[in-house]
């Protein structure tokens, strides 16, 4: 099955990267919205050991077609972690109404 919009999440370890990367996606209209979840307390393998760390959340709506060629890429580019996570869910079904508004507000 085809899913176009997405549901994108990335952790951050603060607020300032946070707030850079919500304000870069919205300005590069590859979001519609970002929430900001904190704390999250992540517990992770990194080089071989466990780590754990406070972190935040950021979920963004967007759509399939901008995440492989210019949302990652955005996010990466003011992103410090080496390896950050992006991952995207499909969203199976949604609000027509909310829908609407994400493509009238995307590129």
């Amino acid at each position: 099955m085809d899913y176009r919009y997405i549901v994108v999440l990335i952790t951050v370890p603060s607020e300032e990267v946070g707030e850079a990367i919500a304000q870069a996606l919205l300005d590069q209209r590859l979001a519609a919205c970002v929430n900001r979840l904190a704390p999250v307390h992540s517990i992770y393998t990194w080089e071989g050991k466990t780590s754990t760390d406070e972190e935040l959340l950021l979920i963004v709506k967007s759509r399939a077609d901008l995440f492989a060629g210019r949302l990652v890429p955005a996010v990466k580019a003011l992103h410090p972690y080496q390896v950050p996570e992006i991952v995207a869910l499909p969203v199976v079904m949604g609000s027509p109404d909310y829908l609407e508004w994400i493509d009238s507000v995307i590129e």
